[in-house]
């Protein structure tokens, strides 16, 4: 059986992942996503995020990825980005926060995969901030996480 990490000093088998995944964490600053079971961390992954990765995102088109609590609440394949999850941004703060700024707080902020493209391998994307405010993964650690976190998942965004 494979193994993904350490957790409470003992290796974490796919099965126990599967079952104990309760909270996704991102540290944007550190370009990190984490999968946590209780307060610790069972696996953590490299990410990218928009093109301007400082700051919550605050209406359409900013190129942010937004801060806060949300919950990934569904997932579909992607002809573009491979497999994606979508995060339940914008959550009520983030529609009042926009109408008072006369905005649109925009949408569709998904965890994905790097695009498939024959002119772009999949490692020109590492490192670079280059979504429109998703956080986008290499896709062999996008299908882990796929596999890993069910609908339903807390995700924490961390400045």
């Amino acid at each position: 059986m494979a193994s993904y990490g350490y957790a409470n000093s003992s290796l974490v088998t796919t099965t126990q992942v599967r079952l104990n995944i309760d909270k996704v964490l991102v540290e944007k600053s550190k370009r990190k996503l984490s999968l946590m079971s209780g307060n610790n961390i069972v696996k953590s992954y490299r990410i990218s995020l928009g093109k301007k990765p400082v700051g919550h995102k605050q209406m359409e088109g900013d190129k942010r990825t937004p801060e806060g609590l949300y919950w990934i609440d569904w997932r579909k394949p992607s002809d573009k980005y491979n497999l994606s999850m979508h995060i339940s941004y914008p959550n009520p703060r983030d529609i009042a926060s926009a109408q008072k700024q006369g905005v649109r707080p925009g949408g569709m902020i998904m965890i994905h995969g790097t695009p498939i493209d024959a002119d772009y391998p999949e490692w020109y994307f590492r490192g670079l901030n280059w979504t429109d405010g998703c956080i986008a993964m290499m896709n062999w650690d996008m299908k882990e996480v796929w596999n890993l976190v069910k609908d339903g998942t807390l995700i924490e965004i961390k400045p």
